[in-house]
């Protein structure tokens, strides 16, 4: 990430904003706004496959979730946050992931410029590419900033979205506990 490249950008924004990027409150906004996108972009320097440990199932054959995994990613139409909590979830076959790579996964993804649907499809996808589970199950759940201060301005609406592979797809019951064990 260039940072001088950014701070230079944020500078001509505030001018082209009608502000003055040397008045006291904002001289050092260039710079700040610089080392936020350094946080909340970190994801493009990561890969999936470097964030990811991977064990020996040694026999378990059952439902492994994590949820309420807290996320922060900005949406690329308004490059305004957006927020909330993913619900991840498989069945190992050979192999299971390390618990607290899983919502090392999720940041791998939500800390780009994205929208949720593809958000929740990467996580997907990714799993089941390290894994091969028999089946994946992934719900996000978030507020989108763009909805509440711009356009239709409404606080409290919230998105959903999902992606299914393989049991949590092909079979209602598995999909049914998955989101059932979600709930509670």
């Amino acid at each position: 990430m260039n940072q001088d490249h950014i701070q230079d950008h944020i500078q001509a924004l505030l001018e082209a904003m009608g502000e003055d990027p040397k008045r006291e409150g904002l001289l050092e906004t260039p710079e700040r706004v610089s080392k936020s996108y350094q946080k909340l972009f970190e994801g493009y320097q990561k890969k999936a496959e470097n964030v990811i440990t991977v064990f020996d199932n040694e026999g378990y054959d059952e439902m492994v979730i994590a949820k309420d995994i807290e996320f922060y990613s900005m949406c690329e139409h308004h490059m305004l946050p957006f927020f909330g909590k993913a619900h991840v979830g498989y069945i190992p076959r050979n192999k299971i992931i390390g618990l607290s790579k899983m919502p090392r996964l999720v940041d791998v993804f939500a800390r780009r410029l994205q929208n949720q649907e593809r958000l929740t499809k990467q996580i997907a996808d990714s799993i089941d590419k390290t894994l091969k589970p028999k089946g994946v199950g992934i719900v996000l759940e978030a507020s989108h900033f763009c909805m509440m201060a711009r356009g239709v301005e409404k606080q409290n609406t919230k998105m959903t979205t999902s992606a299914s592979i393989g049991l949590f797809r092909d079979d209602p019951r598995t999909r049914a506990e998955f989101l059932n064990l979600i709930k509670k």
